[in-house]
């Protein structure tokens, strides 16, 4: 996949972002560790949808499930980490189609990204985690491109 020293780049410089973000606008980019995954992601937009589809179904399962138990603190974190770890496994599981050498991969990033989203959609809103989560991956991938002198893929 990427080299681990350009995952360790976009990791630290998309926990930048997400500090800039947060202190300035107040507003989270799906999780800390979040835009620098999917930042190295934007080439494939298919992953991409697929970990906001996941994120959104998990999302929508919390506020399902919020209606029938109390979820809040810590409980609530955890539930929508784990129920996000199932779904990206579903994912990944059943979601690869390989059609004579073409692979289409609807899948999530990971297995924890997707959980992390539905936590920030469901304590900022979707809309603002969604854009924020975006806005802040290009800038690190712009900024991952200017400082490798434009040799990422």
């Amino acid at each position: 996949m990427y080299p681990e020293a350009l995952v360790i780049e976009s990791v630290g410089l998309g926990l930048v972002v997400s500090l800039v973000f947060s202190e300035t606008m107040g507003l989270a980019a799906g999780g800390m560790v979040v835009p620098g995954y999917v930042a190295l992601m934007l080439g494939t937009p298919l992953r991409l949808a697929g970990t906001i589809v996941v994120a959104l179904l998990t999302y929508a399962l919390i506020k399902l499930l919020s209606n029938y138990m109390f979820i809040y603190g810590k409980r609530r974190t955890v539930l929508v980490i784990l129920i996000g770890f199932a779904l990206g496994w579903v994912s990944r599981e059943f979601f690869v189609i390989n059609i004579e050498g073409l692979s289409v991969e609807f899948q999530s990033i990971g297995y924890i990204i997707p959980g992390l989203i539905a936590n920030w959609m469901e304590r900022q809103g979707v809309i603002q985690t969604i854009c924020t989560m975006i806005i802040a991956a290009v800038i690190v991938r712009l900024s991952l491109i200017i400082l490798g002198g434009g040799g990422l893929i």
